[in-house]
C-alpha cells in the first residue's frame, strides 16, 4: 500500500505548539519535543493556579464582610445566616464590594439580616441614606472691563444742579427727617432672632426606630451603643425595659390577642427580657 502523506496535518500541529510557547527561554520556544512539554506542564501549573486564585480572593472577600459587619454588632456567621433567613441571594464578591465601596447600601443589606434573626418582617425596599457630597468650589469668572454709557457720564452734571437747588432752599432741606441707617450690631441681631435654632437628630436604625414606635419610646432618651453612637433594637428594648414596658415579638403579640393573655402579667425568658409564643402559652395553660 502506498505511504499516505500527512505533512499539512503535522505541520498544522506543531505550528499551533510553537504559537502556544512563544516567549518561553531557550529551546522551548523553538524545538517542537521541548515546547510540547513545556505547554503541557504550563497547562498544568495553570490549573493548579486558578484553584488558588479562587482560594485567596474568596478569604479577601470574608475579610472585607466580616470587618463591614462587625460595625453593625454582628458576627460573619450571623450575618450570612441572616441573608438566608431573608432570601437575599448576593454572593461574597457583591457583598465585599458594597462593603468597601457603598457603605450606605450594605448597612441597609444588614439591617435586613437583622430583622430575619430577629423574627421581624423583611421588608422589601429599604431607604438608604446616603451622606450629601461636598460640591466642588466653582472659581470666579474674570471681569470684563466695560465702557460707561452717556447716561452715567451725565449723572455728575445733574448732581451739580441738584447742589445749586439745595444750596438756594438749605432751610427746606434742614427741616425734612433723615432716615436712620440700622448700626452692624443690630443687624446681627436681628438675624439671630430669624435664624430657627437647629436641633440635633439622633441616629438610630430602621429597626430600632420601628421598635420605638411600637412600645413608644422616646429615641432622644435612648443611649447607642451601636457604631458611633447609633441606636440599635436591643437598646430601645433595654430603654423599654427599664420603662416597665412590655417587650415581645409580633408572633408573641399575635399569639397573646388569640388567647387573650396579658403580656403585662408574662414573664420574658427571651433576649434582654423579651417575651416569646413560649412565654404566652406558658402564661394561658
Amino acid at each position: 500500500m502506498a505511504r499516505a502523506a500527512r505533512s499539512l496535518h503535522a505541520r498544522k500541529k506543531r505550528r499551533k505548539v510553537l504559537e502556544q510557547a512563544k516567549g518561553y527561554r531557550g529551546t522551548k520556544h523553538s524545538s517542537y519535543k521541548r515546547a510540547k512539554e513545556q505547554v503541557w506542564k504550563s497547562g498544568v501549573y495553570a490549573y493548579q493556579g486558578r484553584k488558588q486564585r479562587k482560594r485567596d480572593f474568596r478569604a479577601l472577600w470574608i475579610q472585607r464582610i466580616n470587618a463591614g459587619v462587625r460595625e453593625h454588632g454582628l458576627s460573619y456567621s450571623q450575618f450570612i445566616h441572616g441573608l438566608r433567613l431573608a432570601e437575599i441571594d448576593l454572593d461574597r464578591k457583591i457583598l465585599a464590594d458594597l462593603a468597601a465601596t457603598e457603605p450606605e447600601v450594605f448597612a441597609a443589606v444588614v439591617t435586613q439580616a437583622k430583622n430575619a434573626l430577629e423574627g421581624n418582617p423583611v421588608e422589601s425596599r429599604v431607604k438608604v441614606e446616603r451622606k450629601a457630597e461636598p460640591e466642588p468650589r466653582r472659581k470666579p469668572a474674570p471681569r470684563k472691563a466695560t465702557k460707561k454709557p452717556a447716561s452715567e457720564t451725565s449723572e455728575p452734571a445733574a448732581a451739580t444742579g441738584q447742589e445749586a437747588v439745595q444750596a438756594e432752599a438749605p432751610e427746606a432741606v434742614a427741616d425734612e427727617p433723615v432716615a436712620e441707617q440700622p448700626t452692624p450690631e443690630a443687624t446681627t441681631e436681628a438675624a439671630t432672632e430669624t435664624t430657627p435654632e437647629t436641633t440635633e437628630e439622633v441616629e438610630a436604625t430602621e429597626a430600632a426606630e420601628r421598635k420605638a414606635e411600637e412600645l413608644d419610646v422616646d429615641l432622644e432618651s435612648v443611649e447607642g451603643t451601636g457604631a458611633e453612637g447609633r441606636v440599635l433594637v436591643e437598646d430601645v428594648e433595654q430603654a423599654a425595659d427599664e420603662q416597665g414596658k412590655v417587650v415581645a415579638t409580633d408572633a408573641a403579640e399575635k399569639k397573646a390577642e388569640e388567647l387573650g393573655v396579658d403580656l403585662q402579667t408574662v414573664e420574658g425568658t427571651g433576649a434582654n427580657g423579651r417575651i416569646t409564643v413560649e412565654d404566652v402559652e406558658k402564661a394561658a395553660k
